[in-house]
């Protein structure tokens, strides 16, 4: 069975890697190129080098739609997407005789869109995981041909991502396995149960201390390592990365008291004691370390 696998971040490239390995991959199409860093030099995606690496040929289209015959002309069996990127067309789709398959990261129907790693963890999911699902042309919507679960707990985004990542690997060998050997009964998603995720931005990210305290916890762990949870501290930016609910009661939004266990602050029916923090502009630190270096104290008002 001959695959193209299309995918983009590096979340993607452990699925690239065991399909490679498993069966072999015939190309892999991704992003194009994208300026980064100060300077703006072109930079590949992480599925690209890797790709490259594996001596898979890479076809980076600017826009997949507009390139069906270069698609078609790979004479693929099948397409395996992850975080990819691009919305396909019908005429895409129609490239592939047994079908586009996507691994999604979350237990679909729940969390359909852009942003399903940081909904699951900010909803208070328990559970999450890695669906495969036949691609349509609405959103998440195709029948799903396995479902791959595990647990939360108090990961924060990175951490979660990096375990659905090697989830999604496992996911897309067993899903070419069965593919392959027609056992492709599909179980149709309960529209009922149907949510949909926008894409995340950092203004998402501010906390809010009215809040309880295990809402705020949520928060910070699902932006954790990017866009990056935050509040206000004399009109700067104060990023938020590790913090957990605590007994004590005080004005929502100000510093109960900051010492060497970190700084705890008012919220909604409790407090969090913040442990990790970032400064706009500075490094990430300890909160004793901010503490100790005069930035915050109690009574300061975080807003």
């Amino acid at each position: 069975m001959k695959i193209v696998f299309a995918g983009s971040p590096e979340y993607a490239v452990p699925a690239l890697e065991a399909l490679v390995k498993e069966y072999g991959v015939a190309a892999v199409i991704t992003q194009p190129d994208k300026p980064f860093g100060r300077k703006k030099t072109l930079t590949p995606t992480p599925v690209k080098s890797r790709a490259e690496a594996l001596g898979v040929p890479v076809y980076d289209f600017n826009k997949v739609r507009e390139h069906v015959e270069d698609v078609m002309s790979l004479g693929a069996d099948i397409m395996i997407t992850c975080a990819y990127g691009q919305l396909l067309s019908k005429e895409i789709l129609n490239c592939f005789p047994k079908g586009v398959w996507n691994l999604h990261a979350s237990l679909l129907p729940k969390f359909r869109g852009a942003s399903p790693i940081q909904s699951a963890i900010s909803a208070g999911e328990t559970h999450t995981g890695v669906t495969v699902m036949k691609t349509e042309l609405t959103l998440d919507t195709g029948g799903i041909l396995l479902v791959k679960r595990c647990e939360i707990g108090d990961m924060t985004c990175g951490e979660l991502s990096k375990k659905l990542s090697y989830l999604s690997a496992e996911a897309a060998v067993e899903a070419v396995a069965l593919i392959k050997s027609g056992q492709t009964q599909l179980l149709v998603q309960d529209e009922a149960k149907a949510t949909l995720c926008k894409k995340v931005s950092k203004a998402d990210g501010k906390i809010d201390f009215a809040a309880s305290p295990e809402h705020i916890c949520r928060l910070i762990r699902a932006f954790n390592p990017e866009p990056l949870a935050y509040c206000m501290q004399g009109g700067n930016v104060l990023n938020i990365l590790k913090a957990q609910p605590f007994e004590a009661q005080g004005e929502k939004g100000a510093v109960i008291c900051a010492d060497k266990r970190g700084i705890l602050v008012g919220c909604g029916g409790g407090a969090i004691l913040v442990k990790e923090l970032q400064p706009a502009g500075g490094k990430r630190m300890s909160a004793a370390d901010y503490v100790n270096g005069r930035k915050i104290k109690a009574g300061d008002i975080l807003d």
